[in-house]
């Protein structure tokens, strides 16, 4: 793999990077937690530009312009709401992290930022959560040529944890 994956704690709304990956709902058109701090940094332009895209499916991913954002595009994608026992809700967290690659390297995209997604409103349990991502993103990572360097961000120190363990049990990187 040539990505390069990077813990941050910071807030994701103030990377100077290609692009940051919103942890959206269904609507796009905006919500609490990451959603609303990304929507609220970017400026109305990009509730604007959400509604053109008409929603989004669990697992999918779609790309806007930063606009007012320090990053040049926002790519949002939707994660699941965790309820225990629900075999194919990994595969869609999986999924979320897995189909915002593949829009980073449709537009040359050199460096991405991701959220914690799901773990917030969505309930998803952080440690779970983060190690399914790693993995994810390592594993999409190794077959693409063009993303150099992946920020995974956490604003609070339990998220920053729970990254960090999931880097540390990773046995994909």
């Amino acid at each position: 793999m040539t990505t390069k994956l990077t813990l941050v704690e910071t807030d994701i709304c103030t990377l100077a990077v290609d692009g940051i990956v919103n942890a959206a709902n269904q609507s796009l058109l905006g919500g609490g937690g990451v959603d609303g701090a990304i929507h609220r940094a970017a400026g109305p332009q990009l509730l604007e530009a959400c509604r053109q895209l008409q929603g989004c499916e669990t697992g999918k991913a779609k790309i806007t312009p930063g606009f007012n954002l320090p990053a040049r595009y926002v790519i949002h994608t939707v994660g699941p709401i965790f309820q225990a026992g629900h075999a194919q809700q990994a595969a869609q967290l999986a999924d979320c992290y897995r189909n915002a690659i593949v829009l980073a390297t449709q537009y040359q995209l050199k460096t991405l930022a991701f959220p914690a997604i799901s773990t917030g409103a969505y309930g998803y349990p952080e440690n779970e959560a983060c190690k399914i991502a790693v993995d994810a993103i390592t594993e999409a990572c190794s077959e693409v040529t063009t993303l150099r360097k992946v920020y995974l961000c956490a604003v609070e120190p339990r998220i920053y944890n729970a990254w960090l363990q999931a880097l540390q049990s990773s046995t994909l990187h």
